[in-house]
């Protein structure tokens, strides 16, 4: 099922994760010599200079290991073109010169990186924040198809180096123009005539911070919300709520199987209209005050905690499966094993598929149990509702601000990182 430099094949989808990590369906962390190194000095003879600070990334996700050894388990992965500090050198198995010490439990070979006097990227202070969370300008390919090169002198002049299917995604880094005619430049490293594509719409609806541990939020998931007078009453005619708004909830009572929620003096909303947190009791593993996440898939409400106290709050999207289904998010307790910046996601080859589809660069994801997991979506605008092929779709504001609050971090320079018995992947209860 899984290989390095492969595939994950799971329920959610087929995940090409960019070059380096690898997955599994069943993850082992190594425990036996994994323990913090002490930091070393260079080995004389080991270090190219006395003068060096850091190493330059020279390729895509450059693999990051617990040990000065290939043989060890994977750290995490770093972005091209990365400045990382050095901790420490030391000679190891699979590398011709030393090992590196780049991070906490991090190493890379000395052949893989260029050695630098440049100071390293600092570390991140603040949480990585970017407009609607989209870290790319993602776009979606047209009824007719898109034609892709990789020169765009001869874009149109030539045979095409790739083509796209119609509603495939991709991530837009640059615009230009050749003979008038504009060009987008793809994460991939494709040029695409933008007449063949159609932006992504960013959504408004926003998760909530919830203040002093109250689940007092619901949010309009269905077009609009009906206002009514009290519980089972009349209409207010002259009075809506429109989609996505957020409700500050002031009571809820429940009728005839129906939950109701106050939004002012005599204005009641239904949950045929809203959705809204439910309260849950914390996973027995968890450890006091720790951080987790509730996923509620009747409600379709995520809420994060720490320990008790619910600080969090969005609607989510959880697969459209039932039971066992493929297409099921699975129930139970899980652990965040691997978080990526962005990874992306197909079912290519999946030669059953009723219809295809391919996103490029998915942001946000962690994942939590084999190939589901949580992760920004700007391709759909059905949260509130089941919709995914599994994992649990949140708007990509959202996801962001959840992916700077679970573990493991990602350092700065790094696009993707594993736990370790000191920065535990955080735990994740569907339910």
């Amino acid at each position: 099922m899984v290989r390095i430099f492969g595939l994950v094949r799971s329920g959610c989808y087929t995940a090409r994760v960019r070059g380096t990590l690898a997955f599994a369906s069943c993850v082992t962390f190594a425990t036996a010599g994994t323990q913090a190194e002490p930091l070393l000095r260079m080995e004389a003879g080991v270090s190219p200079s006395s003068e060096v600070s850091s190493v330059e990334v020279f390729d895509k996700d450059e693999p990051l290991y617990v040990r000065p050894s290939r043989q060890a388990a994977r750290r995490g992965a770093a972005q091209q073109g990365s400045r990382l500090p050095i901790f420490a050198s030391r000679r190891g198995a699979g590398c011709r010169g030393p090992w590196l010490m780049v991070g906490p439990l991090a190493w890379v070979c000395q052949d893989r990186v260029h050695v630098s006097s440049d100071p390293p990227v600092g570390a991140r202070r603040e949480p990585i924040t970017m407009p609607e969370g989209l870290p790319y300008r993602y776009h979606f390919v047209g009824r007719n198809g898109a034609l892709g090169y990789r020169t765009l002198s001869v874009a149109e002049e030539t045979e095409p180096d790739a083509e796209l299917q119609p509603g495939f995604a991709v991530g837009v880094v640059n615009v230009a123009k050749r003979s008038g005619e504009p060009f987008a430049f793809t994460t991939k490293g494709l040029w695409i005539p933008m007449r063949d594509l159609g932006p992504a719409r960013a959504l408004p609806l926003r998760g909530a911070e919830l203040e002093g541990g109250k689940l007092d939020v619901a949010w309009v998931y269905e077009d609009r919300a009906a206002v009514y007078d009290k519980p089972g009453g009349s209409k207010l005619r002259s009075e809506v709520r429109p989609q996505w708004e957020t409700l500050a909830v002031l009571d809820n009572v429940e009728r005839r199987g129906h939950r109701w929620f106050r939004i002012g003096e005599q204005r009641w909303v239904s949950d045929e209209d809203v959705r809204a947190p439910t309260s849950a009791p914390p996973p027995g593993e968890l450890e006091p005050g720790e951080r987790w996440i509730d996923v509620d898939i009747k409600n379709q409400v995520l809420t994060a905690y720490e320990g008790e106290r619910p600080v969090f709050a969005t609607l989510v999207s959880t697969g459209k499966g039932k039971g066992k289904s493929i297409q099921a998010t699975p129930v139970g307790t899980h652990r965040i094993w691997v978080k990526l910046l962005s990874s992306d996601m197909d079912n290519l080859e999946d030669e059953e598929a009723s219809r295809y589809y391919a996103i490029q660069d998915v942001p946000w994801v962690m994942y939590f149990e084999k190939g589901y997991g949580l992760h920004g979506t700007f391709w759909h605008r059905s949260f509130g509702r089941v919709r995914s092929h599994g994992c649990v779709n949140l708007t990509p504001v959202d996801a962001q601000r959840l992916f700077n609050w679970t573990g493991p971090h990602l350092p700065a320079g790094w696009n993707a990182v594993l736990p370790t018995e000191y920065d535990r992947g955080t735990l994740i209860r569907v339910r």
